[in-house]
């Protein structure tokens, strides 16, 4: 399933794509399922996976957790879309599940001594770019 998931990611400036993905169900499903996925493997919580989300109202995170979706706006796309890159380079630098599981909670100087999910948690979308842009740096992509 993560594989295939490489094929949500957008740029930030992408609006277009975010939109049109939100806009198709199928899409919008497979992106909150693959979320959902990560969530589980990264042992988030429910308000820490509302946080990523950006905050949606709980009835919604759970109508989306349960596979029910109506609607989903291309805010939550986008920051699907800088999960997965997290997602990706984690997989690449720590070939091990665990360590790269682990990365997120551990506290990590460049973020100012929070760990990545801390950092992820202050609830802005430029929060989850920049622990990408850090990630990408790391593995030699460049920032």
């Amino acid at each position: 399933m993560f594989g295939l998931m490489a094929n949500l990611r957008l740029s930030t400036s992408d609006q277009a794509d975010a939109e049109r993905i939100a806009s198709t169900p199928a899409k919008a499903h497979f992106a909150l399922r693959a979320f959902f996925e990560m969530a589980k493997h990264w042992q988030l919580s429910t308000d820490e996976g509302r946080t990523l989300l950006g905050t949606p109202a709980r009835a919604t995170f759970f109508e989306w957790k349960g596979g029910r979706i109506a609607r989903v706006p291309p805010d939550v796309i986008r920051r699907i879309s800088w999960l997965l890159g997290i997602w990706k380079a984690l997989q690449i630098l720590f070939p091990q599940p665990e360590r790269a599981d682990a990365w997120l909670r551990r506290p990590n100087a460049l973020l100012g001594g929070q760990s990545a999910l801390q950092r992820m948690l202050a609830g802005d979308v430029t929060d989850l770019a920049e622990v990408r842009h850090l990630l990408d740096y790391a593995r030699g992509g460049g920032v």
